[in-house]
C-alpha cells in the first residue's frame, strides 16, 4: 500500500453510530505518527491533506473516510487495519483466523460520514495484504464522493440489489454476483429498494506493480 489513495470530498462532520470510534481512532492514529517520528505536517504532507484535517483527526473531531485512512496508514508504512482496529479488537495472529457466526465484530467505519459500514471479518494481522469486511451499504450516496485507494477490490453482494459505479461505468449487482476491480479507478455504490450487505475483499500489498491484472 503506498500514500496516493485519494477521494473526492472528505472532512464532513462525525456522524457516528460507535460514540468511542472518532476518540480510538484519533489516539491510534497519533500513537503511529509519533512512533514513525512524524510531526503533524509532514504526515498530512505524505498522505496529501490538510494539517489542519488531520489534526482534528487525532483529536477525534472527525472521522476521514477510507480512502483517507488507506493513504495515512500508507504514508505510515502500515496497513490500514492498523489503524482501523485496535490491538485488543484482534486474537493472536497464528497463521489462521476463525471467526465464528455470533462473533461480535468492531464497526471499523461504522454509521460515519457516507453511510458506509465496514465489519472486520478476520482477526489477520495488519502487515497482511489482503483484509476482508462485511459491507453495509446507504441508499442515498453524495453525487461528489468517490472511493480510490491503492490495491486491488472483489466485492461479493450477500443481500439486497446495489448499483456498483467503477469509473464511468454502472453495474446493478443482486444477491450471489460478483465484481472485481482495480481499486485505483474511483468507485462507489448505494443500495437499491431496501438494505443491502457484500463480502468485501480489500488487496493492497506494499510495493505494489502500478500496472495491476
Amino acid at each position: 500500500m503506498n500514500d496516493t489513495a485519494t477521494m473526492v470530498t472528505e472532512g464532513l462532520p462525525v456522524a457516528s453510530t460507535t460514540p468511542n470510534l472518532p476518540a480510538e481512532l484519533g489516539m491510534r492514529l497519533r500513537r503511529h505518527r509519533l512512533a514513525a517520528g512524524f510531526t503533524l505536517e509532514q504526515l498530512a504532507s505524505r498522505a496529501g491533506i490538510g494539517k489542519g484535517y488531520l489534526s482534528r483527526i487525532e483529536n477525534g473531531k472527525k472521522v476521514p473516510p477510507i480512502a483517507t485512512l488507506s493513504r495515512l496508514a500508507g504514508a505510515l508504512g502500515l496497513e490500514i487495519a492498523s489503524l482501523l482496529m485496535s490491538p485488543r479488537s484482534r486474537k493472536p495472529w497464528h497463521g489462521v483466523s476463525v471467526v465464528r457466526h455470533d462473533e461480535k465484530r468492531p464497526a471499523v467505519l461504522g454509521g460515519t460520514t457516507f453511510g458506509y459500514d465496514y465489519f472486520a471479518l478476520s482477526d489477520s494481522a495488519p502487515t497482511q495484504a489482503l483484509q476482508p469486511f462485511l459491507f453495509t451499504f446507504p441508499e442515498q450516496i453524495d453525487k461528489f464522493v468517490f472511493f480510490q485507494h491503492e490495491g486491488e477490490e472483489l466485492l461479493h453482494l450477500l443481500t439486497g440489489r446495489v448499483e456498483w459505479q467503477v469509473g464511468a461505468q454502472k453495474f446493478l449487482l443482486e444477491s450471489g454476483d460478483t465484481v472485481h476491480f482495480d481499486s485505483r479507478i474511483p468507485h462507489r455504490g448505494r443500495s437499491l429498494g431496501g438494505p443491502a450487505t457484500a463480502l468485501v475483499v480489500m488487496y493492497s500489498p506494499a510495493g505494489m506493480n502500478d500496472s495491476l491484472a
